[in-house]
């Protein structure tokens, strides 16, 4: 059974997202041309969303997801819209948007007409990385491409070709948003991420140290244990982007200055390793950590990033 929700049906609501300010009284021919402007305005009506299971076979599972749909995408049911796939970080789900008080912050974009109208779907990846593992037991990219993209856009109004498909994510999910872009230009126009998890080497763990024992659990399943060398730099968004054909993908990344986990330094290399190739893209470095006021601070920028994509405005700044 699918759960539906809209704004105020149980979803927590964050502030300072939704401080829209007071509106000030609008009288007589003023009042008139607001009247007509609205009359001549296309119908909308409320944004939703909804969280089901899309079936995979190569998983051998039913894969939960939760989408969030547009204002018009009730109103007009002519109407197709572009999407974004949007990956959850580690230790997070596909209701990522939910419990954080991200979907208040969309519909508040919305309502501000600050990001067109378009899809936004976010399916559980568990660990995955949104990637195939090192000994090929979790094929978790290959479902991505082969299963969810399809049936998604099987199931909802979705306008047809990579012009109107994006790609984003945060840490874990800005890893997996990094490496889907930059390994299939031909599916995404655009990518972006938020303190991605890039790192230059693969990570030196100690299984004698206990300390480290839930990471290598966690990269174990993907990397390998000890993390397989030469499997990490295949599928690094850094080695992506040094030899991808990246010359018609949009690409936007940010990280703060004190990431906790030192993926500044990543992201600082991605950009360099760009800049080499001279394939344009946006880069930013702010204050702040590897958390989520940090996240929610800058994510209308991605997602105005992407609203200008699918608008068919010029990709970067």
């Amino acid at each position: 059974m699918a759960r539906i929700f809209r704004r105020g049906n149980g979803v927590p609501k964050v502030a300072p997202w939704s401080k829209l300010g007071r509106m000030k009284p609008v009288h007589g021919a003023a009042l008139l041309a607001l009247l007509c402007l609205a009359a001549a305005l296309p119908a909308r009506g409320a944004a939703r969303g909804e969280c089901r299971t899309a079936p995979s076979q190569i998983l051998g599972r039913a894969v939960p997801y939760c989408i969030l749909l547009p204002p018009s995408y009730d109103a007009d049911k002519t109407r197709r819209f572009p999407i974004l796939y949007f990956l959850h970080g580690l230790g997070d789900n596909e209701q990522m948007f939910l419990h954080s008080g991200g979907w208040d912050l969309v519909q508040d974009l919305w309502e501000r007409g600050q990001i067109g109208e378009y899809l936004i779907v976010t399916p559980a990846g568990g660990e995955s990385f949104f990637i195939n593992s090192h000994d090929g037991r979790t094929r978790y990219e290959d479902f991505l491409v082969e299963e969810f993209l399809p049936f998604i856009e099987g199931h909802y109004r979705v306008r047809v070709g990579r012009a109107f498909r994006g790609v984003s994510g945060i840490s874990m999910g800005g890893f997996g948003a990094l490496h889907l872009g930059f390994h299939h230009p031909e599916l995404f126009d655009s990518v972006s991420a938020h303190s991605a998890a890039v790192i230059e080497k693969a990570p030196a763990i100690n299984v004698a140290d206990s300390a480290e024992n839930g990471r290598l659990r966690i990269f174990g399943a993907i990397f390998g244990s000890p993390p397989d060398r030469a499997f990490w730099d295949r599928v690094s968004p850094l080695t992506l982007a040094r030899t991808a054909d990246l010359a018609h993908v949009a690409i936007y990344f940010d990280c703060g200055a004190q990431d906790d986990y030192g993926f500044n330094a990543g992201a600082e290399a991605l950009d360099h390793a760009l800049d080499a190739r001279r394939v344009p893209h946006e880069f930013h470095i702010y204050p702040g950590g590897h958390n989520w006021a940090y996240f929610a601070e800058h994510l209308p920028a991605s997602l105005e990033f992407h609203s200008r994509v699918f608008a068919g405005s010029p990709k970067h700044n």
